[in-house]
């Protein structure tokens, strides 16, 4: 329903996953273009994500122009971020509506650092 309202056509969805099994992987429809993955905030990923951030700043990381990537500035929104990361870096596969608010919003945000991006959201009407 909420990729309905951001104007991407219902030829792609998002299914749960239940499991890594083989057969209950093979629930899950074909093809598949992204996996999101959640799981809970402890101290120890905190602990991780900060020392990777400081590596990343110290060394610095290199990333495929190809690949869309925003930062998430917005307050308990990652299932909204992981969606916006799916369909951007598939968006050679996805089809929207004629007024896709999404696809407006990536089109705009494409030449934008992940920082820009971010902030672009946080005003995205």
């Amino acid at each position: 329903q909420f990729l309905k309202q951001l104007g991407i056509h219902p030829d792609w969805q998002f299914v749960d996953v239940y499991g890594m099994e083989p057969e209950l992987l093979s629930m899950v429809p074909r093809p598949v273009c992204a996996v999101l993955l959640l799981f809970p905030i402890t101290e120890k990923y905190e602990t991780f994500r900060t020392e990777e951030e400081e590596r990343i700043k110290a060394k610095g990381q290199d990333v495929k122009s190809s690949v869309y990537f925003m930062k998430q500035t917005i307050n308990n929104a990652c299932g909204t971020i992981g969606l916006i990361h799916a369909i951007a870096n598939n968006r050679d596969k996805m089809n929207f509506e004629t007024n896709s608010s999404l696809k407006k919003f990536l089109e705009d945000s494409l030449s934008m650092t992940p920082e820009e991006r971010a902030k672009y959201l946080e005003t995205y009407e």
